[in-house]
């Protein structure tokens, strides 16, 4: 289990947006010599964003950084990213994505590999209750999510 300040501050987020009745899916990007360089949350429904998903979100708090920075960096997601997460994760260079939980939902995982990230998945049972427990309740709001049509 990856007990870091990564995975930890990923998983308050998801907390965070949990509590905002959002998506509860956190995020956060740390530095290869362990510093947190940003956080954030899914806020698609708190912001009525079409693209504001946990770890664009803690790109986005991680502002501008030298590319050198992204290349020795670790994304912790609470949930496989998405193709379009890990487009930003590839685009950045990122080289290692840890991930809380893949069985709700399985993204570009293979994408990454192939593009050589270090992917790490933990299957950590607090991602998965927030994620089931959103599923069974919003899930409409989740296909949103995941650009899937409302069944």
């Amino acid at each position: 289990m990856e007990s870091d300040i990564g995975f930890k501050t990923a998983l308050e987020e998801a907390q965070k947006g949990c509590e905002e009745g959002g998506v509860p899916i956190g995020a956060a990007l740390v530095s290869a010599d362990g510093k947190l360089l940003g956080r954030g949350h899914n806020m698609r429904i708190q912001k009525g964003s079409a693209t504001l998903h946990a770890e664009i979100s803690a790109l986005e708090s991680a502002g501008r950084l030298p590319a050198a920075t992204y290349r020795g960096a670790t994304m912790y997601t609470t949930l496989s990213p998405c193709d379009m997460c890990t487009g930003a994760c590839v685009l950045y260079k990122v080289n290692r994505v840890v991930i809380g939980e893949n069985k709700t939902f399985v993204g570009g995982e293979d994408y990454l590999k192939q593009k050589g990230v270090e992917v790490v998945v933990l299957q950590n049972e607090k991602c998965e209750e927030l994620m089931k427990k959103f599923i069974s309740e919003k899930p409409g709001d989740w296909n949103e999510d995941i650009g899937e049509e409302d069944s």
